[in-house]
């Protein structure tokens, strides 16, 4: 018995000791790194899962990780907030690294649209993603200058130069209105109207432009210019992260005027020589300029809390003395995620405080820099500032010396919201931001300047401005997204959103100081301020809009695409009776590529069909145009009391509604070869109906004789090109290249009613002296930016205009008649294009940025008045003895004065070097240098073709002008 129960045991023993060998035989022990796909630093806290089991670990601050597996048949799951999960073969190697890439939310193939996000195969209208590796390398003065050139339609100029304190001036798909908004609706995170201000472009993780009224149409009455989205950076966890950046810029005159210099104009006007050599142009010039800019970021926390903090600094200098802006600020985003991931919440808080000189870069500082008598000494013998007596004529060095204009302006924006998953596939959300907006001005006049001696009887000037703006915005969503049958995916959002704007203003100025120690500071000190001439201002006006929304998106096999958009909106700005509207769209698309007949194609990547309609709203426009309102009249003297008088100032309008623009696009994209060659084709017709303009009425029965209403229309239309490829790609040096191209032309295709009629609309008022006129005409049926007036025939021998009639015949400027004018030329550019050229070896890169416009014409006004020697005795032009040396009379309105306006600009050149360490301490190091505005090809003779073309007084370059400049920065970017 013994020995039987003994050899059971030794038996049951060995099975045991035989399971367990096998048991441990198979099971594997792996270890391995996760790091970050696009630059290799090391990800801590991903988690690392058997799947099938509960087995599972996470990585620790350098990546690392080691973990048992079953068999070499185990997979494992790797999965990191913000990145793609992936699941690999464990298989029989005990070392595995891992590299995770980005999820598709930070992807290019997700495009955010408002109020969510798709997969770029599933858009189905024109929309422009750009990411910030592609923005324009070197330095922004402004966002909108990262994408300059690489949006088809998108029309983005900066008419004051580098001014430090002037914005770019913004326009999608050509002039859609009259009087209302022009610039396209940006939205930063969420929150409509954001203020640029707020944004560096650091901060900036991607700008997606919804082009069209099929994807602008969920923005509703703020849509019409297209709408701008712009994502900024967020929290991601893992071990904190730091980044920093910096860089210093000069700026150079590009091109000055050609004017006369001292002893060419003694040569031209003896009688004027007043003994001195001066350059007023050059004394204005900041040729010691120096923009700054620092910035440091922090980012870090763990997968289900995390953060991002940034500060910055800078001090932008502009090309002319007297005009900068300093300025600091932050941005603070904090992401919590809860209850197993179903509950979110994002919070961001940003700031701008900046102060600015708004004194120097005046244009009229530069046009008599052009004109100014430069004979004339800056100061007098006695050290007082000379003023010639020319006209318009005033000392722009004493106005800098003697006068002060100043901004200190605060900007807040806080944003939060919070998301809850309801049940699967149904998540509910509300968001809230407050955006605030101030600002104070200051300016002072010395007793001993031109403007109190002319104006102010010697007293001094002194004034003071407050503005406050605040926007509140209140939204809430339903978001669902589910997929049926593997075949047919659905997501849908609803939603509602308020949104309330306020500005309040108030100013007081005083004259009359007996002294100039107090400058602005002791407002009430001033005499005129006893004898009623003193001036204080105040006003507030605010608007509300409401808004119901929803848009859904169906897929089939991701073969077939279907959006559908619905706003309904009210504004209080709008009449009694239009007070709701409603805003539609709708868009198909078709992935020709996934179908059978073109699957497996070595040529065809990708080939997909769009087309939308959508219709859009223009609210951009003051508030209380439909209501009479109240104005001030003159007072009256009752019984020894002095009274104020009332009456009403604007004709009330209960019809008054939106500018509607009904938008039909159609378009392609593809992709061939596997991606080397891509690109997009969309061609866009636009009616905006409904224009509002002002218009005259009768008295009686309207109690004023104007009245703001909705009347004309107008039509757009034109295609868009956009091509991407990369030419040449190997293991050390890789070309890629962009283009992008867009036509367009408009139409004013009615501006009369049956209540309401105009023959026709001017813009472009020419300056005195003259009494030229209007410069620009629009007609029913013709085209907008029409330049229109007399046809120029020559000269006689003394001199003397001589222009074509209307019979060909050639008569002097007396006898042209109206009958005779006509269409000279047009402002408006037809064409517009870009090429970009990133190449790379190695750890160089190196872009080469071209953009231009072609076929539209522009009205030169310095030629047409300091390039005549009628002008004198205030200086003139070289041209006025060379080009225009026939020229003997007064200056005359005509295709004279007009030139070709087509350029083609080199507009950046970026060369960096990328540093590689293998240390803990600093992940990555780029330096770099860069030029912009660098080379213009253009047959126009003034300083710089590119003008404002963005409204209804396009083509016109004024006599008064801020420099053009060349930028040249030196950078670094350091992660550690």
């Amino acid at each position: 018995m013994r020995s039987t129960f003994s050899m059971r045991m030794s038996w049951l023993s060995f099975l045991m000791l035989l399971t367990t060998s096998l048991t441990y035989a198979q099971s594997i022990t792996i270890r391995g790194k996760v790091t970050d796909a696009k630059d290799q630093t090391p990800l801590p806290g991903v988690t690392v899962r058997v799947v099938n089991t509960t087995t599972g670990t996470s990585t620790v601050a350098d990546g690392t990780f080691s973990i048992s597996v079953p068999n070499a048949e185990a997979q494992l799951e790797f999965s990191y907030i913000g990145y793609e999960t992936i699941t690999i073969p464990a298989g029989r190697n005990a070392t595995l690294n891992v590299q995770l890439k980005l999820s598709s939310k930070t992807l290019e193939d997700v495009v955010v649209v408002g109020y969510g996000t798709l997969k770029r195969k599933e858009i189905t209208s024109a929309v422009t993603s750009i990411k910030a590796e592609n923005f324009n390398p070197g330095v922004a003065r402004s966002p909108m200058d990262l994408v300059q050139g690489k949006v088809p339609g998108l029309s983005i100029t900066r008419v004051n130069g580098n001014n430090p304190n002037q914005s770019a001036s913004v326009q999608m798909r050509g002039i859609t209105t009259l009087g209302g908004a022009v610039a396209p609706l940006v939205v930063i995170d969420g929150v409509p109207g954001g203020n640029l201000d707020l944004l560096q472009q650091e901060d900036i993780a991607s700008i997606d432009v919804l082009r069209d009224g099929s994807a602008a149409a969920i923005y509703g009455t703020r849509g019409t210019g297209g709408v701008i989205l712009i994502t900024t950076k967020k929290g991601r966890g893992g071990e904190p992260q730091y980044n920093f950046a910096t860089y210093l810029q000069r700026d150079a005159i590009a091109k000055r005027p050609d004017m006369l210099n001292a002893d060419e104009f003694r040569k031209l006007s003896p009688a004027n020589d007043l003994g001195a050599n001066t350059d007023i142009y050059d004394m204005l010039i900041n040729k010691d300029n120096l923009s700054q800019y620092y910035t440091l970021s922090a980012t870090g926390g763990t997968d289900k809390s995390n953060y991002r903090a940034a500060v910055y600094y800078n001090r932008g200098e502009g090309i002319a003395k007297r005009n900068f802006r300093n300025q600091y600020g932050g941005r603070l985003n904090v992401n919590q995620v809860g209850l197993q991931g179903k509950l979110s919440m994002t919070a961001n808080l940003a700031a701008n405080f900046n102060k600015a000189d708004l004194l120097g870069g005046g244009a009229g500082d530069f046009e008599q820099a052009v004109q100014r008598n430069p004979t004339a000494p800056v100061k007098n013998p006695d050290g007082s500032y000379l003023e010639t007596s020319a006209f318009n004529n005033f000392n722009p060095i004493a106005r800098l010396e003697q006068e002060l204009s100043e901004r200190d302006q605060q900007t807040i924006q806080g944003d939060g919201k919070v998301s809850l998953e309801i049940i699967k596939g149904l998540r509910a959300s509300v968001f809230g931001a407050v955006v605030k907006n101030t600002w104070n001005d200051r300016q002072y006049r010395l007793r001993a300047s031109q403007s109190s001696q002319q104006s102010y009887e010697g007293g001094g000037y002194a004034y003071k401005g407050n503005r406050m703006e605040l926007d509140q915005t209140l939204e809430s969503t339903l978001d669902y997204n589910t997929t049926i049958n593997n075949d047919h995916t659905i997501s849908a959002v609803a939603g509602y959103s308020y949104y309330y704007n306020t500005v309040e203003t108030y100013s007081a100025n005083n004259s009359g100081f007996l002294t100039d120690a107090f400058q602005d500071w002791n407002l009430g000190n001033g005499l005129y301020l006893t004898k009623g001439k003193a001036g204080m201002a105040s006003n507030k006006t605010d608007y509300k809009l409401v808004a119901f929304f929803g848009r859904v998106n169906y897929s089939y096999k991701q073969k077939y695409f279907a959006q559908a958009i619905l706003r309904h909106e009210g504004s209080s700005k709008f009449g009694a009776n239009n007070k709701w509207a409603s805003f539609p769209a709708f868009s198909l698309g078709w992935s020709l590529h996934e179908e059978d007949f073109l699957k497996g194609n070595r040529i065809i990547t990708q080939l997909k069909l769009r087309g939308g309609y959508g219709v859009t709203g223009n609210s951009g426009f003051t508030s209380y145009n439909s209501l009479i309102l109240l104005g001030t009249g003159g007072a009256y003297l009752q019984n020894g009391e002095w009274y104020q008088t009332f009456g009403p100032s604007r004709n009330p309008n209960p019809d008054l509604r939106w500018e509607k623009k009904k938008e039909w696009n159609l378009g392609t994209d593809f992709a061939l070869f596997g991606g080397r060659l891509s690109g997009s084709f969309d061609v866009y017709q636009r009616n905006t109906e409904d224009l509002l303009y002002e218009y005259d009425t009768q008295l009686p029965p309207f109690v004023t004789s104007k009245i703001y209403t909705n009347v004309g229309s107008i039509s757009n239309k034109g295609f868009e090109i956009v091509l991407s490829g990369t030419p040449v790609q190997t293991k050390n040096f890789i070309y890629s290249t962009d283009v992008t191209f867009n036509r367009q032309q408009n139409k004013m295709t009615s501006i009369s009613n049956d209540l309401y009629r105009l023959d026709r609309l001017t813009f472009g008022d020419l300056p005195s002296p003259g009494n030229l006129g209007p410069a620009i005409r629009v007609v029913e049926g013709g085209p907008l930016g029409n330049f229109y007036g007399k046809r120029f025939a020559g000269f006689d021998d003394a001199g003397n205009w001589l222009f074509y009639k209307k019979d060909g015949s050639r008569v002097e400027a007396g006898a042209i008649t109206e009958d005779d004018l006509g269409v000279i030329g047009n402002g408006v550019p037809k064409v517009m294009f870009s090429w970009n050229n990133n190449l790379r070896y190695k750890n160089w890169d190196l872009t080469i940025f071209w953009r231009g416009k072609l076929g539209y014409d522009i009205l030169n006004l310095q030629e047409m008045y300091f390039g005549n020697q009628s002008w004198l005795p205030n200086n003139v032009l070289r041209s006025a003895l060379t080009k225009h040396a026939s020229l003997k009379v007064p200056a005359q309105y005509s295709d004279y004065y007009l030139e070709p306006g087509g350029f083609v600009k080199l507009d950046n050149v970026a060369l960096g070097y990328s540093f590689k360490f293998k240390n803990n301490y600093i992940r990555n190091l780029r330096v770099y240098a860069a030029g912009r505005n660098l080379v213009t090809i253009t047959d126009y003779s003034g300083l710089d073709p590119e003008l404002e073309d963005n409204g209804t007084t396009t083509g016109i370059d004024g006599r008064g002008f801020y420099p053009r400049t060349r930028s040249f920065t030196v950078g670094l970017n350091l992660g550690f």
